[in-house]
């Protein structure tokens, strides 16, 4: 069935700080269809043959290029937004980096790395060999905060932001608190794959057609982001299983760090990868998971490698 979209707002007009003054693009009414295209998350300055230098001078003020705002009519704070994800389209190319400082291993991993990949629909290549399945969402996603004045993307808020949850796939809805009048929503640095956690500190980064339809909840009141989602096609469809390290530690940070750390080596030693290799692809396909943090004084993170994925 053919979906009416109301507005398709490109990525020509984009903004990279959440602030209520920005003025919306368009103003929607409940159950509308919005389509936006989106910049990849470094807004230009990396680009399809460009040389590993870029990252040494990274212009971080443009980072997270947001379309929108889209206000939704009638949005009061107190309500709920809802954002259903109809549909989301990579384009031919995206980008994966190891930026110095800026990852979870920053003090072993010093220098920059980039691999610029290809997108073939439904799949990319990261070596001959392994084979990665693409599974889009948008990093970003997020209302204006309540607050004036002017905040950066990079962290996760109140108001969404950057989220990277990779569940958000098509089919999902996510639910926003509404904290200034209009809801004023945008969204992002869109991601063709992901593992939990994106441990180098950037995923398969590109630019995407991402469709969502809006709905509101009057006087409903939630906390924080919540969320529905279908689940992944892609571990649905793993058929070989997981090769999973562990690490534990007081600090789930630590932990984290443990287990990432033992999944490069693993890496490295059993498929030929160099470390800044073995790392980067941990970002898009290892998934980070809490395994225990009841039994004190120690957690425990796995981090889970899907088989599939070597051809």
């Amino acid at each position: 069935m053919a979906i009416n979209i109301k507005y398709r707002l490109s990525q020509e007009h984009t903004h990279c700080r959440w602030d209520h003054s920005i003025a919306p693009l368009v103003k929607v009414a409940p159950g509308e269809v919005v389509e936006l295209e989106t910049k990849e998350a470094s807004s230009g300055q990396i680009v399809p043959g460009c040389s590993v230098d870029i990252l040494s001078n990274l212009d971080f003020s443009v980072i997270h290029p947001l379309t929108g705002p889209v206000e939704i009519e009638g949005a009061q704070p107190g309500d709920v937004l809802e954002v259903e994800v109809l549909d989301i389209r990579v384009k031919e190319w995206g980008w994966t980096a190891i930026i110095p400082g800026f990852n979870l291993l920053a003090d072993e991993f010093p220098e920059p790395y980039l691999n610029v990949w290809e997108l073939h629909g439904d799949h990319a290549y990261f070596k001959p060999n392994i084979r990665i399945p693409l599974e889009p969402f948008c990093g970003v996603m997020g209302v204006a905060p309540a607050e004036p004045g002017s905040l950066d993307t990079i962290p996760p808020r109140l108001n969404g932001g950057n989220i990277d949850i990779k569940q958000l796939v098509k089919g999902s809805k996510l639910f926003l608190p509404v904290l200034y009048p209009g809801a004023l929503f945008s969204l992002g640095d869109t991601h063709g794959a992901q593992g939990d956690g994106e441990v180098c500190g950037t995923a398969i980064e590109g630019p995407m057609l991402v469709m969502v339809r809006f709905d509101l909840h009057k006087g409903v009141s939630i906390p924080e982001l919540q969320y529905t989602t279908p689940g992944s096609a892609v571990e649905k469809a793993n058929k070989k299983g997981y090769y999973v390290t562990t690490g534990h530690s007081p600090d789930l940070f630590v932990a984290a760090q443990k287990a990432t750390r033992h999944m490069i080596d693993h890496l490295s030693k059993n498929y030929g990868l160099t470390r800044p290799e073995a790392f980067a692809l941990c970002s898009v396909t290892v998934d980070l998971r809490v395994s225990e943090i009841v039994d004190a004084p120690n957690w425990l993170i796995s981090a889970f490698l899907p088989l599939d994925i070597f051809e």
